[in-house]
């Protein structure tokens, strides 16, 4: 796996017990402990049980409070936005209600101006996307259980991970289609800081 780079398991919506009763099976199978470095998740985990999953993953864990977040300490500490460096990109992280309009890619790109960051992560919308916009990049992980929203009801349970290599990022979108993970991949490269630090695909 070395030859991966650093790599970052994204997800997020598990809404586990309210919305979900759990992750697919097809997807636990492939979240095996030590084999990631960093989980990064957009909030509405469901439970403290949930918590603690994602902390048996990686020894590095960021996540961002959801709009309807499970009550306790533990939550309580979960920041509104946070970002972390994985090789040479900032990631910024949020969990996506404060967008208006959800989802929105120029509010999105407000906010990552705001939070000095490379890569964007969001959810909220249920709905996996790998945007490139002002030649940064916006990613969703979507919902990992394929929980409903209130803008997608039928939402395909989908998650992301990054393999970061220095300067490059290799970006794996996973979703269970018809009951089979079908994969899809971006990959983008982050300019010198003299081009204004934007990434190429």
């Amino acid at each position: 796996m070395a030859n991966f780079g650093e790599l970052v398991l994204v997800l997020g919506d598990l809404h586990i017990p309210h919305r979900a009763s759990a992750i697919p099976e097809k997807f636990k199978r492939m979240l095996v402990p030590n084999k990631m470095q960093h989980v990064i998740a957009t909030g509405n985990l469901g439970s403290k049980e949930n918590f603690d999953g994602l902390r048996d993953l990686a020894p590095h864990v960021h996540v961002v409070a959801g709009d309807m977040e499970f009550a306790g300490p533990q939550s309580a500490a979960f920041p509104e936005t946070t970002v972390c460096t994985v090789g040479e990109f900032r990631i910024g992280v949020i969990h996506g209600h404060q967008i208006t309009p959800w989802g929105d890619h120029m509010a999105l790109g407000a906010m990552r101006r705001r939070l000095g960051c490379d890569i964007l992560i969001s959810g909220h919308t249920h709905k996996n996307e790998v945007v490139e916009q002002e030649g940064f990049y916006h990613i969703n992980p979507g919902s990992i259980t394929g929980s409903f929203s209130a803008t997608n009801p039928g939402a395909t349970p989908s998650f992301v991970l990054l393999a970061v290599q220095g300067s490059k990022v290799v970006c794996y979108v996973y979703e269970l289609v018809n009951g089979e993970v079908d994969v899809s991949k971006t990959e983008f490269t982050k300019t010198s800081a003299e081009d204004g630090g934007v990434l190429l695909r």
